[in-house]
């Protein structure tokens, strides 16, 4: 792989934080200087690693690698503090935004809030570092749309007419306020609180002259993601329901107009081969209470289960063609540490 941003995607449940973790760390064994980041507030990814816990700045791995692997896990709230202070006309005006009340409480809980900051601290780490890989984690596919669709978004809200009408110093809503919205601000003070309107009132004044910032950014994000820099990885297992997810944002990310690179599905129960599980139930019947019998019925099982995999990936397979399919066994370990993550690259990308 030798894009400089990988972005995994898929369901829960799947491996998708340990994949995108070992694909960070085979790039820093081939020598690369890689960081994965996760926005899903799980430990996974710092369990993945042996770590006690990761923060939003990259993180030093320690390890015997000819590169340098990083980790990091995204703090909403920290990074949209650090897109203020960046588009802020002055101190002034950013100290005054990060104090307001309203806005401490949309920073780390409004809807859509935590997607768009993943997406700028993707890219701040694309604009702003020196990293040959950064491979992100993002939340259960659903969510990750949120990922794909928030720099979109954002730009639309900030061309809107209502935010345009709440921001405009002459008309906007300072102008309302001691105008004809008068009785209707006060109705509304009632049910949520008269702070809440005066702290809303007041964001939006010093947000004033904030956006064009915020929305070439936005732009530039979204040129990003469908750049020819940027793979997108989906992860699955051989269930029904996580292929069916997989395949659900394959549809999108055609939307999109983005090609999925690679399909990696975890789990998968070994092949045996040629053979019929119908004809194994007869041999087993007729080595009934033997040990051959067992084996027979065994067999049987898995050639049913497998076959069952089978079915559930051909479409899927089929609809990200000519997109690899790389297959990754049950394994007899648990990834815990960097030991058993190592082991797992290895089984990921062919390497044992």
């Amino acid at each position: 792989m030798t894009r400089r941003v990988v972005i995994c995607c898929g369901s829960g449940g799947v491996g998708k934080t340990t994949t995108a973790a070992a694909l960070a760390l085979a790039a820093t064994r081939a020598g690369r200087r890689a960081v994965v980041v996760t926005i899903d507030p799980a430990r996974r990814l710092a369990d993945a690693l042996g770590l006690a816990g990761l923060t939003n700045s990259p993180s030093i791995i320690d390890g015997n690698w000819p590169g340098e692997l990083y980790a990091l896990m995204l703090d909403t709230e920290s990074t949209f503090n650090g897109l203020v202070a960046k588009y802020a006309g002055s101190q002034e005006q950013a100290d005054k935004i990060l104090a307001n009340r309203f806005y401490r409480n949309i920073s780390g809980a409004l809807s859509g809030t935590q997607e768009y900051m993943a997406t700028e601290k993707l890219f701040e780490l694309y604009e702003e570092t020196d990293f040959d890989l950064i491979v992100v984690d993002t939340p259960p596919t659903r969510n990750a749309l949120d990922f794909l669709e928030a720099p979109n978004r954002l730009a639309r809200f900030l061309d809107h007419r209502l935010y345009r009408l709440l921001t405009a110093p002459t008309r906007g809503i300072v102008k309302a306020v001691n105008v004809a919205a008068q009785g209707f601000l006060r109705s509304v003070g009632k049910v949520v609180g008269g702070e809440v309107i005066a702290d809303a009132i007041a964001f939006f004044v010093a947000f004033e002259g904030m956006d064009e910032g915020f929305k070439d950014r936005a732009k530039r994000v979204d040129r990003l993601l469908g750049s020819d820099e940027t793979a997108f990885v989906l992860v699955a297992s051989p269930r029904a329901d996580t292929v069916e997810e997989a395949s659900f944002f394959a549809g999108k990310l055609g939307e999109h107009h983005i090609t999925v690179e690679a399909l990696v599905v975890n789990r998968m129960h070994p092949d045996p081969g040629a053979g019929n599980p119908l004809a194994d139930r007869k041999r087993a019947e007729t080595f009934a209470g033997t040990t051959l019998g067992n084996l027979y019925t065994a067999l049987a099982d898995l050639r049913t289960v497998a076959q069952g995999e089978a079915e559930h990936l051909a479409d899927l397979s089929e609809r990200i063609a000519p997109a690899p399919v790389q297959r990754v066994p049950l394994l007899p370990f648990e990834v815990c540490d960097l030991d058993t993550l190592t082991r797992f690259g290895d089984v990921l990308l062919g390497s044992r």
